[in-house]
């Protein structure tokens, strides 16, 4: 079931696009989060728990977004995102509600960005946001990758338990790197 929701999440990197907003308030800052505690260790021999990305900070705005843009499309969330959304590349078949759950808790969170980040607020449609490109040609990369994941034959485990998706290496940061320097 895991890798059936990251397969899914790949499939979409920032191909989607939505309705613009109806108010320039869905796209306001959030607070940032509280700290939240450290991890427990891992025992030793134990397997790594799953990465998660740090809290997202624009959370709650994305969430209203969300909200607003499932109203908008309320009845056709099983339609196709093509179908319901403009400017659809990569995402055609994908159910539109699926789409808007990737966009908001998969590919947000991964980068630790609000939807402004790679969407134009009037038009969310507009490939004007070199991010939104960006995302578009880091989606390929990562399908490449996991292609070749499930060809390598000396890891442990089965193919399809071998992936990386957007958190694997931004882990809530838009900067890969920002956490190595």
């Amino acid at each position: 079931m895991r890798s059936a929701c990251v397969l899914v999440l790949l499939v979409t990197l920032g191909c989607g696009t939505t309705p613009q907003p109806q108010d320039a308030s869905a796209a306001s800052p959030s607070p940032p989060p509280t700290a939240t505690p450290a991890a427990a260790p891992v025992p030793p021999g134990s397997p790594a728990p799953p990465v998660q990305p740090a809290a997202n900070p624009n959370q709650e705005t994305n969430d209203r977004l969300a909200r607003r843009i499932s109203d908008a499309i309320a009845g056709r969330e099983n339609e196709p995102a093509e179908r319901v959304f403009k400017n659809i590349q990569s995402m055609k078949g994908v159910p539109a509600g699926r789409l808007l759950m990737v966009m908001n808790r998969g590919y947000s969170r991964a980068l630790g960005v609000a939807c402004t980040h790679c969407h134009v607020e009037q038009d969310f449609s507009s490939d004007d946001k070199r991010p939104k490109r960006a995302a578009r040609e880091m989606m390929a990369m990562n399908k490449v990758i996991n292609e070749r994941l499930r060809t390598l034959q000396n890891l442990e485990g089965k193919p399809e338990e071998h992936f990386v998706n957007c958190t694997t290496c931004h882990r809530g940061q838009v900067d890969p790197n920002a956490g190595l320097r």
